[in-house]
Parts: C-alpha cells; structure tokens; sequence
C-alpha cells in the first residue's frame, strides 16, 4: 500500500504544482527535505538513538524489562499472541509504549526501532510486516497520552488561563483511537487481502502446517540468558535514598514555597525554579516538573539499578549503543522517500486546496473549519503540524474551542507516514500491508473523538 500511496503523492503534488504555479517552489523545497532528512534528522538520531538504546541494553541485563513483561503478559500476549512471551521484543515494546505514555518522544523512537528490529528476528519473511509489526505500529500511531505536554506548553506560552484542559480530553481521545486501531489491525490481519500465503513446506518436513499467522517457526528463538543476581539490602536503601532526592527535587520544582519553607526550618538553601514555572498552577507546575525530571530519572535510574545487580554498566551501554548507527543508516533512504514526497506536496498548494474544498462540506457537518488544515498535515509533518497549530491558538485565542479541539488532536494524533517511513525503513520492509490502514484508521478516530469530547467536555 505504501507504494500506491507515496507514487500517488509526487504524481498529485507535480499536477497540482504545475497547474497553480507552485512547480519551482515544489522542486527547492524536494533538494531542501532531502538534505534535512539526511542532515537534520537521520544524523542527529544516531546520537538520541545510542543514548536510549545503551541504556535499554542496561534494562535488559540488570532483568528489569523482563519485570516490566512479566507485569502486562496478559494484555501483550493478547496483542502480540506470535511474539514468545520472553523474547527481547516483548520488553522492548513495553518500554516503547511507556516512552509514548508519558509523552517522551525522543526516548520513544530509538525505544521503537528496538522493538522493530526484536520483531524482525522472529520474521520467517524478510521485507514483509508481520502481525506483531502491523499491530505494533497501530500502537504507535495511536499510543495513550497520560500528558500531552507539547501541547499544554503551547497553549501555556500563548496565554491560555487553564492549559491542562485538555489532559481529560486528549486521554479520552486517545482511548478511543487505541481501540479502533488495535481493533482494525486484528481484523485487517485476517482479511484475504492482508492475509499471507502459506510458507514453503521443509523438504525434510513429515507434517503440513499451514502457517497463514506470523511468527510461527520451526526452529526454537535464540533468547539471550539474563539472570542478574538478586538486589542485597544496601542496593534496596540506595533505591530508596535515590527515590528520595527525585521527590525532593519534584518538591523543588512544584512547589518552591513549601520547599523553601521547609529548607529554610533546616537551614538549607533551595534552588530557584525554572523562570517558565513562575506564575504557574500547582497542577502545571507539577505537569512541567515531571516533564523536567523524568528523562533525567530515566538516564539515572536504569545505570544504578543495573550496578547494583551487579552489571557491568559501562561496557553494556558501550555495547547496546553499538546498534545506533547502522540503524540509523537504513532508514535514510526510507526517510528521504517519504519526507521529500510529504515536502512536495506542502509545496504544492495541495494541503490549501483540500482546505478550501473539504471546508464548506465539513462546516455542515458541525466540524470547525479552522481545524482542516490541521488535521490533514498531521499525518505527514510533526513540524508543520506544530506551525498550523500556533499560528491557530494565536489567531481565535488559547482559550477557545477550536484551540482547544486543536490542542486534543495534537496532543492525540500522531505522523503517521513518518512513523512508519522510520520504523519499516529501520528493517527494511516493505511489503506494509494494513499497517497504513490501521495507522490512519486511528488518527481519524483521535480527530472525531476529539472534536465530540470537547464539545461534550469543553463545550
């Protein structure tokens, strides 16, 4: 599908772009894209990816992703039924989804390249999605936001008086996109347009199998061995110590006053809090201040829990962000494709027309107007998206409907086409089946949840 979809792309944008005069426009912005996917993107990953991935290699040896697993098997048994139950991709999927939860997309992608390169090892057909990927990547373009912190940051630097009214909103909104995006990808999976041919039987084979699933093969999973001996009682207290410093610095940061009070009755001093917290509410200072302290936890937290079970920490880490520049690599072409074609289209004048002609239909319909443009570049450019929406929020007022509407799409949707240009482009596949599908059916669930919850909720 992705074939049709990206060749359907240049074709409408060369069209389009010569009849409205846009062509020389559409050509500077095509080389301009392919230097920024190169230079801007694919570059500067490989240096977020070696980060994440060495400290996901700490996670992995130290048994806390097995943990973590262990802790949701009933639900991602359910999702990933082909995937073993101890294999490196469970946890590496786990991990990714938590990343996304909370909001920490430069710890998500790198999260999610693992994952796909885990599934790809259990992929009797190279080239060709699995399940486990198609519903994978569903996840992905739909994962639940616990805090839509871009989103509230934005409303907050416009001036909004109560940013944080959207956290019901954007929840709700990606429940709902979760569900019809799991739900789509398990039914498509089945259709027999999506359904994949039966493998070659062995020729040393003694029994049919008819293997229509993915994921199921003959030969048992390498999965390395991890047993890490247990935590003494000192390793426990220095968790709780370090556990502790990370709720006074959260006290710091959420609440100066109460802080600086119960400093000064010890005779301490208090750092000052950031200048964007000042003026703030208790509620998004305490949103800001998890944001803040939560990569840092996240970088901290997983080196110590592996020392103190006894893993080499420094040459782990060495070794998981080996990975990073190969995986980077691959997906340049991959990201190149899609970025340029996105890129041309922009250019082109296409996103404009579709406004114009979409607009007075939708308007009808009781769906604002002012939202379309928004709505249609979010599948295809995070950046651009961002653009629409504070060029939005500072024309009709951070505190409107509309600008909230906006901000519980942003905050519930995802690029789509760029998630799976990165994510297929890092294994090479493609053959994507319904995962296209599935991606777009959940970021148009997201847009009418979000446009029905505010009115209901916000209204």
């Amino acid at each position: 599908m992705l074939n049709y979809i990206w060749l359907s792309f240049l074709l409408i944008a060369v069209i389009v772009g010569g009849f409205t005069g846009n062509l020389p426009a559409l050509t500077k912005g095509a080389f301009e894209t392919a230097e920024i996917a190169v230079m801007k993107i694919a570059l500067p990953l490989v240096g977020i990816m070696a980060i994440w991935l060495g400290i996901m290699r700490l996670a992995e040896q130290a048994g806390l992703v097995k943990i973590i697993a262990r802790a949701l098997s009933p639900i991602m048994r359910w999702l990933f039924p082909e995937v073993p139950r101890d294999h490196p991709a469970m946890g590496s999927m786990v991990m990714n989804i938590a990343a996304n939860m909370l909001g920490l997309g430069n710890a998500a992608t790198p999260l999610g390249l693992r994952a796909m390169a885990d599934l790809e090892k259990l992929n009797p057909r190279p080239g060709v999605a699995t399940n486990a990927m198609c519903t994978f990547l569903a996840i992905n373009t739909a994962s639940i936001q616990l805090v839509p912190t871009t989103a509230i940051g934005l409303l907050a630097i416009a001036g909004s008086t109560n940013p944080t009214a959207i956290v019901p909103t954007a929840f709700l909104a990606t429940c709902c996109a979760l569900t019809c995006g799991v739900l789509s990808a398990k039914l498509m999976e089945r259709l027999p347009m999506f359904r994949l041919a039966p493998l070659p039987q062995a020729k040393s084979a003694d029994r049919e199998k008819d293997e229509t699933t993915i994921g199921e093969v003959d030969t048992p999973v390498d999965v390395e061995k991890i047993d890490p001996p247990p935590l003494t009682l000192l390793g426990r207290i220095v968790l709780i110590v370090f556990a502790l410093c990370f709720v006074a610095m959260f006290v710091m940061l959420a609440f100066p006053i109460t802080a600086t009070a119960a400093a000064g009755t010890l005779g301490l001093g208090v750092p000052a809090a950031p200048p964007e917290l000042a003026g703030k509410s208790a509620i998004i200072r305490s949103l800001f201040a998890i944001s803040i302290l939560a990569v840092p936890f996240l970088l901290s937290f997983f080196p110590l829990y592996a020392a103190l079970r006894g893993v080499k920490v420094y040459e782990q880490f060495v070794e998981g962000a080996r990975e990073a520049f190969s995986v980077a690599t691959r997906i340049v072409p991959f990201l190149v494709a899609m970025l340029v074609s996105i890129s041309m289209l922009r250019q082109a004048g296409v996103i404009d027309a579709m406004t114009r002609v979409l607009g007075p239909a939708l308007a009808k319909i009781g769906f604002p107007v002012d939202l379309l443009p928004l709505v249609l570049m979010r599948p295809l450019s995070g950046s651009a998206t961002q653009g629409i929406f504070v060029e939005l929020i500072n024309r009709v007022g951070p505190d409107s409907l509309v600008s909230r509407m906006a901000a519980t799409i942003y905050g519930s949707t995802e690029t789509t086409f760029y998630v799976l240009a990165v994510y297929f482009g890092a294994v090479a596949i493609r053959k994507t089946r319904h995962a296209v599908a599935a991606g777009l059916i959940a970021d148009t669930t997201a847009v009418i949840a979000s446009v029905v919850i505010c009115r209901a909720v916000l209204g």
